[in-house]
């Protein structure tokens, strides 16, 4: 069993421009990946359990909780990228030992990001209401769906210092804290939906506050854990006086605008693929959305491997070291590619199980199996541009992979999508973002191999 200390010693190896052979690399990435690869998967199973729950209320409810989903992500994305352009400052301050810039720079990140958190929720209130239909939604699913997308936006802060704890935690190697607590909120999403669902008789509202209160809670105890507990990031009984500096406010820009960009576009292109899959039917909407949490089980190894190349790659960048952070990232990328392959092939062999968790609605995970087989042979290539994307992340390169992203996203995925679902329907949409996902992971792997990203000298 790979220990922390390990992990801490070989770390602080890299601090110290020590040499690291390519098995205590390796040891790295698979001790830091571990804890983030099940902090990713229990929180996959958290909407898992989320989904089959509803799946049992009615079709109508399902719908609804799918119609809004994309529109959660898209302000869950806007969080999660004024957290990193933060904490990739951070690593590489840490990497450089530089440990009270690193404080100071999570002492700004607390002050923005909770402030641009709170506006987000403000404004998702303010459209709550309109939301469903803009979204293609008939009359029958917009109230529950209203209900759902407005209780997400009112913990939206708690949501932001979730993530951004769980992001500087992660930076300074720390990824145990993150994982427990991720498996935390997973186990009392679970106990309050069951209570507020099957209990009270709250339908979709008791889903939706089920996983609010979680949220709280979980947000609570890694703030805690990194304001108070952490040896490097820590801001009780310190020297420094705190003093706003710009430049970090700036840079982090530089670093999250594109993200953010990104965010707001990819979103947008997921909100029009639900868009194109409305008018399929509430059948096709729920087959969709559990199809799509049925799937994020397989590629969430891949965002936890990519936790562990950020860091690893974000340290290698702060010390300086420019064949340790190319060594890094390749062997990062080859990994998620294997693993995220084992996964597909597990995902087409038992597509049909995993849909019928969720519904016992047999049109509804037949069809959401069908789609799924068909996904399944894209995830080695999803896994190269998840982990390479890490990777670039890391580094503080972010535009490039951005416009990537964005071109791959909306010029193949929904231009095949839109002209696919007419004549194939969900499986057209799917086949579609097969397709996509191919094509994206060669260019990024093409980004990797150039090696332009790594800015060091």
């Amino acid at each position: 069993m790979l220990k922390v200390g390990n992990s801490d010693f070989l770390l602080e190896k890299i601090r110290q421009g020590e040499t690291l052979t390519r098995g205590e690399m390796f040891r790295l990435i698979v001790s830091l990946s571990i804890p983030s690869i099940l902090a990713q998967i229990t929180s996959v199973v958290m909407f898992f359990i989320d989904q089959a729950m509803v799946g049992r209320i009615s079709v109508e409810a399902a719908a609804a909780c799918g119609l809004v989903e994309t529109s959660t992500w898209l302000c869950g994305s806007l969080t999660s990228a004024a957290s990193m352009g933060f904490s990739v400052q951070v690593a590489h301050a840490i990497g450089a030992n530089d440990f009270p810039r690193a404080r100071s720079l999570f002492r700004h990140a607390l002050l923005c990001t909770l402030g641009f958190s709170a506006l987000i929720g403000v404004f998702g209130l303010v459209i709550s209401g309109r939301l469903p239909y803009w979204l293609g939604g008939g009359a029958d699913i917009a109230g529950d769906a209203t209900t759902y997308f407005a209780v997400f936006m009112m913990v939206m802060p708690f949501f932001q210092l979730s993530g951004l704890s769980g992001a500087m935690l992660k930076c300074s190697g720390n990824m145990r804290i993150p994982s427990v607590v991720s498996v935390m909120t997973c186990v009392l999403d679970v106990v309050f939906n069951y209570i507020l669902v099957f209990v009270f008789h709250l339908g979709v509202l008791g889903i939706a506050l089920g996983t609010a209160f979680a949220i709280v809670i979980g947000a609570v105890v890694q703030g805690y854990y990194a304001v108070f507990r952490s040896n490097i990031l820590s801001l009780i009984g310190r020297t420094e006086r705190f003093t706003f500096n710009i430049d970090y406010v700036w840079n982090a820009l530089k670093i999250s605008a594109p993200m953010a960009l990104q965010s707001i576009l990819m979103s947008s292109a997921q909100i029009v693929s639900t868009i194109i899959v409305a008018p399929l039917g509430n059948i096709a909407i729920a087959a969709n959305t559990f199809a799509i949490t049925a799937e994020s089980l397989c590629y969430m190894p891949g965002y936890g491997i990519g936790d562990a190349a950020t860091t690893l790659v974000g340290q290698s960048i702060g010390a300086g070291r420019r064949e340790l952070c190319r060594s890094f990232a390749r062997m990062s990328v080859f990994s998620g590619m294997v693993v995220m392959t084992l996964m597909g092939a597990i995902m087409y062999v038992s597509a049909t199980e995993l849909m019928a968790l969720m519904t016992p609605m047999a049109a509804i995970y037949n069809l959401g199996a069908s789609v799924l087989r068909i996904e399944a042979f894209a995830e080695p290539f999803f896994a190269a541009s998840i982990v390479s994307y890490c990777v670039f992340l890391g580094a503080g390169d972010t535009l490039k992979p951005a416009i990537m992203n964005l071109c791959s996203m909306w010029f193949v995925r929904l231009s095949l999508a839109a002209i696919l679902a007419r004549d194939y329907g969900l499986k057209g949409v799917w086949t579609a973002m097969a397709i996509e996902l191919t094509f994206r992971g060669t260019i990024f792997l093409w980004r990797l191999f150039s090696e332009k990203w790594i800015k060091i000298k």
